[in-house]
């Protein structure tokens, strides 16, 4: 049976530095869009929001106009009501029944006048809410003409960026692979952490790639034995050597380029 082969702090070092840079890269692409996709996601939203406003009130109008149609059946009604009562009162045998009538046709009168005004309240407030839905509208349509501009100059970045984003996507995956799954969670987890995404750094000057603290000059000669992972208790990244940095940089910038 054939004994895996060992793979060293040194090897794995490597590996992860090489899919730092890869990974790197991809941020550097996805940097060149700028706020791009903050600013379309953003004008989606508020597309999104105001198209629900104006739907909600296309609902009110028509809520209203149902309303107006209701309120002239009940004129139309009442209109027919007090045709009936004016006919029967000429057919009354008292003034009792007169004065009974001549209430139920007064009451009449009055359902048709407060109707008409109803009507009248409805059409005000339909009239103001066409004003509101023409200004929600225009709105709409000038941040639809701004969204496409914006989306047109995103495509444009990711149409010339798209080949190399997908190739290193899938070198990353690759790269990936070739880590224990433990330390690359450790790398995944630290990159998450830091801000400009860089979970493993160099010693330059005697400092960790991106920091002010001074690494002890012990601990700079056991991070250059590279016999185990060591990481910088100021920030969490992981540490490796400036030899072993730019060794993998001239390797993977063949592979950039």
């Amino acid at each position: 049976m054939t004994k895996k082969k060992e793979v060293t702090v040194e090897e794995k070092l490597r590996a992860l530095y090489d899919l730092q840079l890869i990974d790197s890269r991809i941020d550097e692409i996805k940097g060149t869009r700028g706020e791009l996709p903050l600013e379309v996601s953003d004008l989606e939203d508020e597309i999104e929001g105001l198209q629900t406003r104006l739907n909600n009130f296309s609902t009110d109008i028509e809520n209203l106009e149902t309303s107006i149609a209701n309120k002239k059946n009940n004129i139309e009604e009442a209109k027919t009501m007090s045709k009936k009562y004016l006919e029967q009162q000429k057919n009354v045998r008292n003034n009792r029944e007169f004065d009974s009538i001549s209430k139920e046709i007064e009451y009449q009168d009055l359902e048709i006048q407060l109707a008409d005004k109803h009507i009248r309240e409805f059409e005000v407030k339909i009239a103001q809410k066409n004003e509101i839905i023409s200004a929600a509208q225009e709105r709409i349509d000038d941040k639809t003409t701004h969204l496409k501009h914006k989306q047109d100059e995103l495509n444009s970045i990711m149409e010339e960026t798209s080949k190399e984003e997908t190739l290193l996507h899938k070198k990353s995956e690759e790269f990936g692979k070739m880590i224990d799954e433990r330390l690359l969670k450790a790398y995944q987890k630290i990159r998450s952490n830091v801000r400009n995404g860089l979970a493993i750094v160099s010693i330059e000057r005697g400092a960790s790639g991106g920091s002010f603290f001074t690494i002890p000059p012990q601990r700079q000669v056991e991070i250059a034995t590279r016999k185990k992972i060591i990481t910088d208790e100021h920030s969490g990244r992981i540490l490796i050597d400036s030899q072993l940095a730019e060794e993998e940089r001239k390797k993977m910038s063949k592979f950039f380029s």
